[in-house]
């Protein structure tokens, strides 16, 4: 029997949500991510839930505390946040500090790195785990950052 799942709302505090995104777009970061950080997921079930490459020691990252602090330490231009479900997405302004979602996953576009959460909080995840090319990433991201950073100061100083 095929149990059809319902859309859960989403509300994320810190930030906003600047838009949804599309299947295709959905779809797109999917490959991308599994690419990035399930490439070894050979008899892992991760069609069941993405974040078990990390709890089957598929690919390196932090777990628990150390990845809630390391994924508090991170900074991006933007934001994705994924279900786990794969059908919805979304781009956010800020840093996700709590999503009503209990699977999915968040990452700046370049996937320099990745925040999962976990229905499992406490015993399997939330996990950190940063790209392979991390960084050159997130390099990236911060110059990205920094250029914001500095046509806001102009914007404020009237220079445009």
């Amino acid at each position: 029997m095929t149990h059809k799942r319902t859309k859960l709302p989403l509300n994320i505090a810190s930030g906003h949500i600047v838009r949804y995104l599309g299947s295709g777009e959905i779809k797109n970061y999917l490959v991308d991510w599994l690419h990035a950080y399930g490439a070894d997921r050979q008899g892992v079930n991760t069609k069941s839930y993405l974040w078990h490459v990390f709890s089957w020691d598929r690919y390196p990252a932090l777990a628990g505390n150390a990845a809630k602090a390391e994924y508090a330490s991170h900074v991006a231009p933007e934001y994705i946040v994924l279900s786990n479900e794969r059908d919805q997405g979304v781009e956010t302004d800020l840093r996700p500090e709590e999503i009503s979602w209990a699977d999915c996953l968040v990452f700046p576009p370049n996937l320099a790195w990745t925040m999962a959460f976990t229905h499992e909080d406490g015993w399997y995840g939330p996990y950190f785990a940063k790209h392979k090319h991390y960084a050159a990433l997130q390099s990236e991201n911060e110059k990205k950052l920094e250029k914001a950073r500095q046509a806001a100061v102009a914007k404020a100083k009237s220079w445009w």
